[in-house]
């Protein structure tokens, strides 16, 4: 999107991707199951998410974003990314925790060389089917009257999302809390200081459209996982509801009428 000059989309697929992953995802899992948060780091992620949703809304708080500030967010991502590593060495993770993940995420095994491959070919499928995804999205908005703002903030951030959707699902239904967290909390640090970060310094953008407003929404949502994870250390399904109730509500309020 930001190569072919799609701002807008790409400005409103981080955005709404963030909302998306708090509100509906999160949303969606606490209901299945309520999550009880056992990993320490997922307490400090989470306000420095909230940070880094606030420092990203002051730097699009223009709706543009330059190469400089894109660099500060990229520089951001190996920051944050070298805290953590280092976090987790130095702490040692519960029982129940090191069970969860052992479940989880399977031991490596099988052919490196093969592994490779499947990256490779992983990769460039994304990478066509991405072209599709921001291609068909613009035809239909262009199609439909509406801008490609709200197609960014709401079918593409859905449509990139999807993996996190499903992994918060299967944690769910697993009931491995800390997986499902850890998948929102990482991917939306990322979203901003990652993708947002490449791709201003690809190429600088504006994103039309967009308000201030989606901006507010994406701190709230972040914000309102602060005290949910600090105080009872457990997102009950009330307050799933909660969220879920909140984002088809900003999602309403989004299209045109």
């Amino acid at each position: 999107a930001t190569l072919a000059g799609q701002g807008a989309v790409a400005m409103g697929n981080v955005i709404g991707s963030n909302s998306l992953n708090i509100g509906l995802i999160l949303g969606l899992t606490a209901l299945i199951y309520p999550l009880k948060v056992q990993l320490q780091i997922l307490r400090i992620d989470t306000p420095i998410m909230v940070g880094v949703s606030i420092v990203a809304a002051w730097m699009l708080s223009d709706l543009a974003i330059g190469r400089v500030e894109g660099a500060l967010l990229f520089a951001g991502i190996i920051a944050y990314t070298t805290f953590t590593v280092l976090y987790a060495r130095r702490v040692k993770a519960t029982p129940e925790v090191e069970a969860e993940f052992a479940e989880a995420v399977p031991k490596p095994h099988g052919n490196i060389w093969l592994d490779v491959l499947f990256i490779a070919v992983g990769l460039g499928l994304l990478a066509a089917g991405s072209h599709f995804l921001v291609d068909g999205a613009t035809r239909l908005a262009r199609g439909f009257g509406i801008s490609e703002a709200i197609i960014g903030l709401t079918i593409v951030a859905l449509g990139t999302s999807m993996p996190e959707l499903m992994t918060c699902i299967v944690a769910a239904m697993k009931k491995e809390p800390d997986i499902a967290l850890g998948n929102v909390i990482g991917s939306n640090i990322f979203n901003l200081l990652g993708i947002l970060g490449a791709a201003a310094l690809i190429r600088p953008m504006t994103g039309d459209g967009i308000k201030m407003t989606d901006l507010y929404v994406t701190i709230a949502f972040a914000a309102a996982l602060v005290p949910i994870l600090w105080s009872g250390r457990i997102m009950q399904r009330w307050e799933g509801g909660v969220l879920l109730a909140g984002y088809v509500i900003y999602v309403i309020t989004l299209w045109p009428k």
